[in-house]
């Protein structure tokens, strides 16, 4: 099953995909969907997938957390060692956007970089989680790119400022349940190019931490609810482990893809006074 959150003349709705058609649900966004349960084969207003106007999959995620360094050829390029335990950071929701919206290119950067990656959201509540029930936790999958201001991000040793600037991380355009795309664990070719021309090509099956390990390991300090967000990572390819490092630039396409998930098609443009 493949569900959206799209957005409408009476505001967000959660939707679901039956084929090249978007059926609304009685729900604002996805997160809403899935921590009332509520029914999903209801039949609503119907729209266009391809003209749809697509808001962030989770428009109020209680959490989003994600996981850097995490892909065996990314760690490498950018010179690190292989680590035990996961790397997580937070972003917070203003950074979210919609699969086709504008990525907002602050003034005070001039290293903004791509990150195609891999997210799920979280279906049911869950605290210091089986591999089983982190599994069971998993309602589905969605593309996400998390875009980072790189001069911002090494300000400091904790990353948080280069990494949560508004209107700069595209999620969407929907969520697809694991029984998709072969379980919660999948193997999927992800990539991400820049007006053509590709940047990042690889497979989720090179996630060091699956996303079975991610969910289990977060919900140990902390209790996961239904529409929490989490990124797993980026493979290598990013514009920072370049030479010399390549940034994106203001009027550049950015088109984020995951195999079965869809795609990302994000055009940079300069924040607006």
């Amino acid at each position: 099953m493949r569900w959206a959150t799209i957005r409408t003349d009476n505001g967000t709705r959660a939707a679901r995909v039956d084929g090249e058609t978007l059926v609304e649900l009685a729900a604002r966004d996805v997160g809403e969907l899935l921590a009332r349960n509520l029914e999903a084969r209801e039949t609503g207003t119907t729209h266009d997938v391809a003209t749809a106007d697509y808001a962030p999959v989770v428009t109020h995620p209680g959490k989003i957390l994600c996981q850097g360094l995490n892909y065996r050829s990314h760690i490498l390029e950018m010179g690190h060692e292989l680590p035990e335990h996961p790397t997580l950071f937070a972003k917070f929701r203003e950074a979210l956007i919609g699969a086709h919206d504008d990525i907002v290119m602050p003034p005070e950067s001039d290293s903004v970089d791509w990150e195609a990656e891999l997210a799920l959201v979280i279906g049911t509540r869950v605290r210091r989680a089986t591999p089983t029930q982190a599994a069971d936790a998993i309602a589905g999958f969605t593309v996400a790119n998390d875009v980072s201001m790189r001069d911002w991000q090494y300000r400091t040793l904790e990353w948080l400022q280069g990494k949560t600037w508004e209107h700069a991380t595209p999620v969407g355009p929907w969520l697809v349940t694991p029984d998709e795309v072969g379980g919660p664990n999948p193997d999927l070719a992800i990539g991400c190019d820049v007006d053509g021309v590709v940047r990042q090509a690889s497979r989720t099956s090179e996630l060091v931490f699956s996303p079975t390990d991610l969910v289990a390991y977060v919900s140990e300090f902390i209790t996961l609810e239904p529409g929490d967000l989490l990124l797993t990572g980026t493979p290598a390819g990013v514009g920072h482990g370049m030479h010399p490092p390549t940034y994106l630039h203001r009027g550049e396409v950015l088109r984020t893809h995951i195999e079965h998930l869809g795609e990302l098609r994000n055009q940079c443009v300069p924040e607006r006074p």
